[in-house]
């Protein structure tokens, strides 16, 4: 099994390379904000899609606020973060000028002890300064997004981003959960040069940010992201970029063909489904006299290709004949038994042993696992898949006539809910 923890930090190439390691391995991927193409697998039916969306007890909301750059609300915030005794982030999106931004800190706010964290700092100086800090012997951690992931200190319940509208979303929502990581009120601010400079789609990933707040967002967020961004590339390594060649339409009805293709969810086309119960179905010699018109009716009742047709059939007998006998009702329930068998994918329908019935097919387990999905609830236990065949379990100690009765209703919920079937 490979767990891939914060998954939105990997490549395509990277994780296909780790899987290969290993053959028929099973994958488990976490993110609070999947990358599109990632989240499309999911809402598509290539990947499970799991969501945990309780907080930890206690945990608040975080106040997120943007706001132009503006030296007035960035000393307005860490002072309000230090006077209730707590501890600050500050983000910026490069590693060069960051010892000039600390300094513009520290004259706006005399006396705040700054400490400074990159990528770039040398291993064990960077882990003194993250211990420095953790232990609460800085103020505020001036630093890039190194601090994006693993970190968890109570203390810290402000971040102000500089230059935000050069941050993903998923980088944006991962840094706002920086803070708030106990019960006290968090605040994440995030700054932007002028409104007249964001591009479009750095406005919609600031103002999702924003109304997407609450605990647990992140597949809202990540579901925004995927619009924003497009959903990627399913065959390829691109992560988001839209579907411009074929149309999303076309892309989506080729997806989901080959979808099936590779899971077995076709519903199988057979030629003729062949009916074996012990049922006694024929037209009496007494009904119909003529040999001649008694062949119409068989041939009438053979070639019907819908319910619709067997009722007419069925209400020209009884107008010309009389009351239809048993043995006549059977054989037209036959025929509309083997219609909506036919039209699901069984090729036969007999019992096996004493007590069950068996429906013969060449579908797969994936298809009849969304067919089984329309039976009605209280029956679906008792249908048991195995190579090639349906199992129906417990319905061959019943009479014949009951049998067919139940196979209609039951296999008939599975016709109505099939859309590409047009039912009369």
């Amino acid at each position: 099994m490979l767990v891939v923890d914060e998954e939105q930090r990997f490549g395509v190439n990277q994780k296909e390379k780790i899987k290969a390691f290993k053959s028929q391995v099973d994958v488990l991927t976490l993110s609070a904000t999947p990358i599109p193409r990632t989240l499309y697998m999911s809402l598509s039916g290539i990947r499970e899609m799991s969501l945990i969306t309780t907080p930890p007890p206690s945990r608040r909301p975080i106040k997120t606020h943007l706001s132009p750059y503006n030296p007035e609300v960035i000393r307005n915030a860490i002072r309000n973060e230090l006077d209730r005794g707590g501890q600050g982030f500050y983000v910026v999106p490069r590693v060069s000028g960051i010892e000039e931004i600390s300094a513009q800190i520290r004259e706006m706010i005399p006396n705040i002890k700054i400490a400074i964290a990159h990528g770039q700092m040398p291993e064990s100086e960077l882990e003194s300064t993250m211990l420095t800090f953790s232990n609460g012997e800085a103020d505020l951690l001036v630093c890039t997004t190194i601090i994006e992931s693993g970190l968890d200190i109570p203390r810290v319940n402000t971040i102000i981003v500089e230059d935000s509208q050069k941050f993903g979303l998923s980088q944006l929502y991962q840094l706002r959960g920086r803070v708030g990581r106990s019960g006290t009120q968090a605040h994440a601010w995030l700054l932007y040069p002028s409104k007249h400079t964001l591009s479009e789609p750095a406005r919609k990933r600031l103002r999702a940010l924003q109304e997407f707040s609450q605990l647990g967002s992140g597949y809202q967020l990540a579901t925004r992201d995927m619009e924003i961004r497009g959903v990627g590339s399913l065959l390829g390594a691109e992560q988001s970029g839209q579907i411009t060649n074929v149309g999303f339409d076309l892309y989506m009805e080729m997806l989901q063909e080959a979808i099936h293709e590779i899971q077995g969810q076709e519903i199988p086309k057979v030629e003729d489904t062949q009916v074996d119960l012990k049922l006694t179905s024929f037209i009496p010699e007494k009904y119909i006299a003529d040999p001649e018109q008694k062949m119409d009716a068989y041939r009438a009742v053979a070639t019907a290709t819908s319910k619709k047709e067997l009722v007419q059939i069925a209400a020209e007998c009884e107008d010309r004949y009389g009351a239809i006998p048993p043995a006549t009702q059977q054989l037209i329930q036959i025929m509309e038994l083997k219609q909506i068998a036919k039209a699901i994918g069984f090729s036969r329908v007999k019992p096996e042993g004493k007590q069950n019935i068996v429906l013969e097919t060449p579908m797969g387990e994936p298809a009849w696992n969304l067919l089984a999905e329309n039976l009605p609830k209280h029956v679906r236990s008792r249908f048991v898949y195995a190579s090639k065949k349906v199992v129906v379990r417990g319905l061959g100690v019943l009479k014949p006539q009951r049998q067919l009765n139940d196979l209609i209703d039951w296999l008939g919920a599975i016709y109505k809910a099939l859309p590409e079937l047009e039912l009369v």
